[in-house]
């Protein structure tokens, strides 16, 4: 069913707007005021109603932000990560090249920009370990000693960074320590041969050291010895030192 709605009487239009026509001026401004009061009125029940919609608007909108603010720190850490791994790459072409001091410098930079959380402990500690290697192909083994350690204070069961600091002890003579580098090697592989036949070639090798170090400490000793008994007319060859084969102790006896 189709309402249609009556045409309007032209007559009733025209008797209306005499009404209207006919209204004083003291009721038209009546009228005027009123409205407006009503108006004022409206506008300041909207006003409120606005204020408290704004405060829910803005309770929401701080939610949102955070949770926003936080999958961007999220993004943020994850593009860090990124770029590390591309500064890293970056690294091993240079490496691959013979450019070492640049790839050092781009092992750096992974380390500069990588976060600190737990997924990036292993690229920085891999940055660490490879600037260990270039330093090592430049001559500075105590630079790759300090760094193969922080490449194992973030993961202390990194193989390579155990065998990399082990080698640069050896460079050094330093036979001890690369002697427990390798021991800490077999204790995470049993069946590692290279650092088992290592430690048979150090062994002799850390021992003659010892034997040298003690010669000359009893030689600065005897000189300050010297310096001290001459004093008196006496010498340190009045003293003889005698090594026991079975603890390698010495004992002292004089001798006029």
């Amino acid at each position: 069913m189709v309402v249609i709605e009556p045409e309007t009487n032209a007559q009733e239009v025209e008797t209306v707007q005499s009404h209207v026509n006919s209204r004083t001026p003291e009721a038209s401004t009546d009228l005027k005021e009123e409205t407006e009061g009503r108006e004022t009125e409206g506008f300041e029940t909207a006003s409120e109603g606005e204020v408290e919609s704004d405060g829910e608007e803005k309770l929401v909108r701080s939610k949102d932000d955070s949770y926003e603010d936080a999958l961007n720190d999220d993004q943020l850490k994850q593009r860090a990560l990124t770029q590390a791994n591309d500064a890293k790459a970056e690294g091993n072409n240079f490496f691959g090249a013979g450019q070492y001091e640049l790839a050092l410098s781009q092992y750096e930079l992974a380390l500069q920009v990588a976060p600190d959380m737990p997924s990036s402990i292993e690229i920085r500690s891999i940055c660490h370990a490879n600037r260990a290697i270039c330093f090592s192909k430049l001559g500075k083994y105590d630079d790759a000693i300090k760094e193969c350690t922080k490449a194992l204070e973030l993961n202390p069961t990194y193989m390579k960074a155990l065998v990399r600091r082990g080698e640069a002890h050896q460079r050094l003579e330093h036979f001890e320590e690369a002697i427990a580098d390798m021991k800490k090697i077999l204790e995470l592989d049993p069946s590692n041969d290279e650092a088992r036949r290592a430690i048979r070639r150090l062994e002799p090798l850390a021992a003659e050291k010892r034997e040298k170090m003690k010669e000359e400490m009893i030689g600065k000793l005897k000189e300050m010895g010297n310096s001290v008994l001459g004093r008196f007319g006496m010498s340190t060859d009045n003293f003889k030192a005698v090594k026991d084969p079975n603890t390698g102790s010495y004992s002292i006896s004089f001798q006029r």
